[in-house]
């Protein structure tokens, strides 16, 4: 009895020093892992970090190496846990770091899902399903049920946090989001918590006077605009959003990435950003570095070479903004049409290749204070932000009549000597009411006589190209649109509008009941550029480039090539892409590369080009638009006459008429043919060092 008696105590005594020791375990390691270092902390007394080194982005050129968006230095604040919990406040050390980071308009890191005022409310749906799981980790890891109300989640890290009730809801809400960040780093693979981002020295100055135990300096790059030009299409980076997350981790992107967000930053996202690196980082508890090492050293973004040309960029957008000036101040002709310009468009593009060598949209702004001056922007009239050249949709006018006359002599309705004479109003459709005008007749009560194709686009006699589209038809009229690329895609790497092409399948989805029926009115509407047509500035630079190729249509491009991060190393070189291609018989070809050209020298366009030392194909237009106001004015060019390079096209929203447009034109081809405009627009075979 006794020995069982003896053994029933040892086997207690047993049984509670197991407990003990368990409980003093669990303790233990709470106190080193959950309520010590972020990650380990050794026996003498220092603390491993690991802190991701943001990869520096890829540099964005143009074509002759102008670099155009590239890097400058910044300055991140991070905490260490270990350091700053051993110091004798670190609650208040935090209420005065974060403090003067709000008075100073730093934005603090804060990925705690609930509102910064009451009512508290969650916003799980602004983070990403990654960012969502390691808030569950958080309250699986604390034993807390995920259902836990906003307000009662405050309220226990409040409690938990022991954080005074002499502070304000924004202090006390803004520590517990900085503790959030910093217990979360406990439960997940999260790198060293960065509080704040790209400050200046001067704001760096300010926090480390405070003196906070625990704050950590690191340096990163942030984007730096080197040119005040081509804001629509260079675009800007920021934070992705949940739904970008959900595509770029299959990239292995780190969530709180920055990604392009629109334009060419955008487009080439992915050979633009690099691969973060990894450091470790070995501190005591005092904050002193014992050792600091790369476990994963970060590999810089690969640079994008564009086809843009900066300085022919810089002469589209600033003549294209002195013309709508002007027309605002003075319009034109007799009766000023043109007082109220709105906006407009120039697109340049290489002939033989598709490069996109300008791409010009007006109002503009300032890319580099884009986030800065958002509200300012969005406020202002004609909207600056709404790129024209790839996503306006107009009525191209007469510069469409090449493709009336492609449509007519390729198909062999007509004979290059086919004639019609102008008598001013076509009398076709007099028994239902209906009586086109030529534009000549309409101004001055005059007409342009008899008239074969060549000398019609001289003079864009609207009549002759009535008749021409009528005997025509427009089931051809169509097929050759859209065989020029009109109404369609072209390759271009930004978002663009595809338009459409005036047709009866068109017309009877835009309208209902006796508006969508397809009269002979809307075909002889359509030959001449108006009806239905809506074309983006794009898509006619490239219609204007294929006219000069004799049907060959490439893919309109920003991109001509990629290098490595070194600049030693081609990664990519794009060639030219053929997207279609149809023949065009020497009948048309001729029919109205001539009348073209005679419209440079004599015809509509020949005020600003007729004596231009270098041969130029143009045509002019003045398309109406169905609202009030002024016509809009469009204008198409390419040169030089016997052997094309450059295609360039401009529009401008109630612009009068196109003939005036031309001035920017010539501008464009003053630069481009000049010694300092000397493009190579055939990719040369790449060369290393």
């Amino acid at each position: 009895m006794n020995r069982s008696k003896y053994s029933f105590r040892i086997i207690t005594f047993s049984l509670l020093l197991v407990l003990v020791l368990g409980i003093f375990s669990v303790r233990l390691y709470g106190l080193q892992i959950r309520e010590g270092g972020e990650n380990v902390a050794n026996a003498t007394d220092t603390f491993t970090y690991w802190t991701r080194v943001t990869a520096a982005r890829g540099e964005i050129l143009d074509r002759n190496g102008n670099i155009l968006i590239a890097n400058r230095a910044s300055y991140n604040i991070i905490l260490f846990y270990d350091v700053l919990f051993s110091s004798d406040d670190p609650n208040e050390s935090l209420r005065q770091l974060t403090n003067l980071c709000r008075e100073s308009g730093m934005e603090i890191i804060d990925h705690f899902p609930v509102t910064m005022q009451k009512p508290y409310e969650y916003t799980t749906d602004q983070f990403s399903s990654a960012w969502n799981g390691y808030f569950r980790t958080f309250l699986n890891e604390r034993d807390w049920d995920t259902d836990i109300s906003a307000p009662q989640l405050v309220r226990r890290l409040r409690e938990r946090y022991h954080l005074p009730d002499t502070w304000t809801e924004e202090e006390i809400r803004t520590v517990i989001s900085v503790r959030y960040e910093l217990e979360l780093r406990f439960c997940t693979n999260l790198p060293t918590y960065e509080l704040v981002n790209d400050i200046d020295a001067e704001a760096l100055a300010s926090l480390m006077e405070l003196n906070v135990p625990g704050v950590g300096v690191t340096t990163s790059t942030v984007r730096e605009y080197h040119t005040d030009y081509a804001a629509h299409i260079l675009g800007y980076v920021g934070k992705m959003n949940a739904e970008e997350w959900e595509y770029y981790k299959d990239y292995d992107y780190e969530m709180d990435a920055e990604v392009g967000q629109a334009g060419l930053e955008e487009a080439f996202e992915l050979q633009l950003h690099g691969t973060d690196g990894l450091r470790e980082t070995v501190i005591t508890q005092d904050g002193k570095i014992v050792e600091e090492h790369y476990i994963k050293e970060p590999v810089a973004g690969n640079n994008v070479e564009l086809s843009i040309d900066i300085n022919l960029q810089r002469v589209a957008e600033d003549e294209l903004e002195k013309l709508i000036l002007d027309l605002r101040e003075n319009g034109i002709g007799a009766k000023q049409a043109g007082l109220d310009a709105e906006g407009g468009a120039v697109v340049a593009m290489s002939v033989k290749t598709g490069e996109v060598l300008a791409c010009a949209s007006y109002p503009t702004y300032d890319l580099s204070r884009f986030f800065e001056d958002y509200n300012e922007i969005r406020s202002q009239k004609f909207a600056p932000l709404y790129n024209r050249a790839l996503t306006a949709t107009y009525p191209p006018g007469s510069i469409f009549k090449m493709v009336t006359t492609v449509a007519a002599l390729n198909n062999n309705i007509v004979s290059p000597d086919f004639k019609v004479k102008d008598e001013g109003i076509y009398m076709r459709f007099a028994d239902v009411g209906y009586l086109p005008r030529c534009m000549l007749w309409t101004t001055a009560k005059a007409t342009h006589g008899v008239l074969d194709v060549r000398q019609a686009l001289e003079v864009s006699c609207n009549y002759f190209f009535y008749e021409l589209g009528w005997l025509t038809g427009i089931d051809l009229i169509d097929q050759t649109a859209k065989e020029f690329g009109l109404g369609e895609h072209t390759g271009i790497e930004l978002p663009e509008s595809v338009g459409r092409r005036a047709n009866p399948e068109v017309k009877d989805a835009l309208y209902q009941g006796d508006y969508s029926v397809w009269y002979g009115g809307d075909l002889v509407q359509a030959a001449i550029g108006q009806s239905e047509h809506r074309f983006t500035p794009m898509q006619l630079c490239s219609y204007t480039a294929t006219l000069a190729n004799r049907g060959t249509r490439y893919q309109a491009t920003f991109l001509r090539r990629v290098l490595s991060a070194d600049y030693e190393e081609l990664i990519y070189q794009k060639q030219p892409t053929i997207l279609s291609q149809f023949e065009i018989n020497d009948e048309a070809y001729s029919a109205y590369m001539d009348g073209m050209r005679m419209s440079a020298k004599t015809g509509t366009a020949s005020t600003i080009f007729f004596d231009y030392p270098i041969a130029v194909c143009a045509k002019t237009g003045t398309a109406e638009h169905g609202s009030n106001g002024s016509d809009n004015g469009s204008f198409v060019l390419f040169a030089p006459a016997d052997d094309p390079q450059i295609a360039i096209m401009i529009y401008v929203e109630k612009g009068a008429q196109g003939g005036n447009l031309g001035k920017i034109a010539k501008a464009m081809l003053d630069y481009y043919f000049s010694e300092s405009g000397d493009l190579d627009t055939v990719p040369n075979e790449y060369r290393t060092n």
